[in-house]
């Protein structure tokens, strides 16, 4: 009598308190499985990427080397002449043809440039004050102006410095895009929304041909006028169309409005008003422990790296992954504004059209590598493949194009399973801006692009595909220290990532503690 009176008390002393549920638990009993319409708005804010590409890469067409070379000094009449026939790209219409590499490449520097300082400015509003929705349509709306009046730059001066500002607002578009759209959906279908973002991105890179070949008797101003205005349409269509993430607004405590769109949400995926009701109430309710999240609330725009800052894991994790993204960057970046040196201008369209095609059977390939290989594994795979192929356009002459195409291919692959990596290393509460550095760090590479494809132009293509070789195969390296993240969950805090990296550790501790027992009792 006396063990049953005394079991259920030491049974009370040893139990540990229930953990509460996470968001991700709240989200997925509530408003049930991701319907067709919720699916398609997670899409639709996912074709922000194609117009992030079009001003990325706009920049092959409108500073394109044109079919003539100098014969004499800068100002010479056979240079002006020529500039004066032919103003279909900014090289030939400021003969920048003469000036030499330095500012040949300086436009499309300015641009990268731009995307770095912006990226480290505004990387942060959209884990603090904005949000996702408002800093991506902020973002847009900024970058469509940009894009319209680089049309009326009248010269190269005030160009360069338009493509920096132009740069500067679309620094955390791709980020914005990537962490709202697979916030919106349940976890059964971030894999296909995150590869829905690299087709939008894929489609973007490849409408450039297609509108430069169709304007090609027109001047290179026509090409920012229309991509800018269509990115403006869409700014407007995204703004009544999209929802805010409904995981940033818990996590900021902002639980009226979480509720309010999670109940849209419901409603989309077939909820009835039982459902609705079920939410409201449970979230209303739910005691989520984000001491961390409400300290960033009032710490300001850099609260979040701060949080990072504080954290010798965190900070770790995104060294490793930025360096990474430097090599992959460098490669990404470079490779499409090195194609027109490997055959005339006349192949221009034709190679940069391979070029954005290698982007569909690469996504297709990263949802398949997201499915059912490791991050990490695959990362560096794909890095030292890209590295080898990289060099062999170098070196080779007959093979040049398809060892380029490879490469290319190989590193589209690699930059979308590293942003996905990205967004499965860091909590909801930083993931937003440990992305964003990821994202700047592969921006930081596509600064020195251009700059060494203007060198292997002038003096061998080992200063262009030789060193994007060498940087994206030491990329492969640094990715190879980073955790494994396949099939584990998102966590939202700082504490609940620091908690399930003790329970792994412990885990890991007790394994290796049991294989040591049954190895001494097999010695005995």
């Amino acid at each position: 009598m006396d063990d049953t009176a005394t079991a259920p008390l030491l049974t009370s002393h040893n139990a540990k308190p229930a953990k509460p549920p996470s968001i991700d638990d709240m989200i997925e009993t509530h408003i049930g499985d991701t319907g067709a319409a919720q699916l398609l708005r997670a899409v639709f804010v996912a074709l922000a990427w194609a117009f992030d590409a079009q001003q990325v890469f706009i920049s092959v067409f409108t500073d394109a080397a044109p079919g003539w070379h100098c014969v004499g000094l800068a100002g010479d009449s056979p240079c002006t002449a020529a500039a004066a026939a032919a103003a279909t790209s900014v090289v030939s219409e400021w003969a920048l043809q003469c000036a030499g590499p330095a500012l040949v490449s300086l436009p499309a520097s300015s641009f990268f440039a731009g995307c770095l300082a912006g990226g480290f400015l505004l990387t942060t509003l959209a884990d603090s004050h904005l949000g996702r929705k408002r800093t991506l349509l902020a973002c847009l709306v900024s970058m469509s102006v940009a894009g319209a009046l680089t049309a009326a730059a009248p010269n190269v001066w005030a160009y360069a410095a338009l493509r920096f500002a132009s740069g500067f607002a679309r620094s955390v578009v791709g980020t914005c895009t990537l962490v709202l759209s697979t916030e919106l959906v349940g976890r059964r279908w971030r894999d296909v929304v995150s590869v829905a973002a690299f087709l939008c991105y894929t489609a973007g890179f490849l409408s450039l041909p297609a509108l430069a070949y169709a304007l090609r008797g027109a001047s290179w101003r026509s090409l920012y006028l229309w991509t800018s205005v269509s990115c403006l349409c869409y700014a407007a269509l995204l703004h009544f169309l999209a929802q805010e993430s409904p995981r940033w607004l818990l996590v900021r405590g902002r639980t009226e409005e979480a509720v309010a769109t999670l109940r849209q949400i419901a409603s989309l995926n077939g909820g009835g008003s039982a459902a609705a009701a079920a939410t409201a109430a449970s979230f209303s309710t739910l005691e989520l422990d984000y001491a961390c999240a409400a300290a960033a609330s009032g710490g300001g725009v850099f609260a979040t790296l701060r949080m990072m800052w504080e954290r010798p894991w965190a900070i770790r994790r995104l060294a490793a992954i930025m360096a990474a993204g430097f090599g992959v960057g460098m490669v990404y970046f470079g490779m499409p504004l090195g194609v027109g040196s490997l055959g005339g201008p006349t192949n221009l369209y034709l190679s940069t059209t391979y070029n954005a095609l290698a982007e569909v059977p690469s996504a297709a390939l990263s949802w398949l590598l997201i499915a059912r290989a490791g991050r990490r594994a695959s990362v560096a795979a794909l890095a030292a493949a890209a590295g080898a192929c990289s060099l062999a356009a170098a070196v080779s002459r007959g093979a040049r194009m398809a060892a380029e195409l490879a490469s290319f291919f190989a590193t589209c692959t690699a930059y979308d399973l590293l942003l996905i990596y990205a967004v499965e290393l860091f909590p909801t509460s930083v993931r937003n801006s440990a992305v964003g550095m990821v994202r700047q760090a592969m921006v930081l590479g596509g600064v020195a692009a251009p700059v060494l494809v203007a060198l292997g132009r002038e003096r061998g293509s080992f200063w262009s595909f030789g060193v994007f070789g060498i940087a994206i195969g030491s990329a492969g390296l640094f990715a190879a220290c980073l955790p494994e993240t396949r099939g584990k969950p998102m966590s939202d805090t700082m504490e609940e990532e620091e908690e399930e990296r003790n329970q792994a550790a412990m885990a890991s501790c007790t394994s290796t503690r049991a294989v040591a027992k049954i190895n001494d009792r097999d010695l005995a």
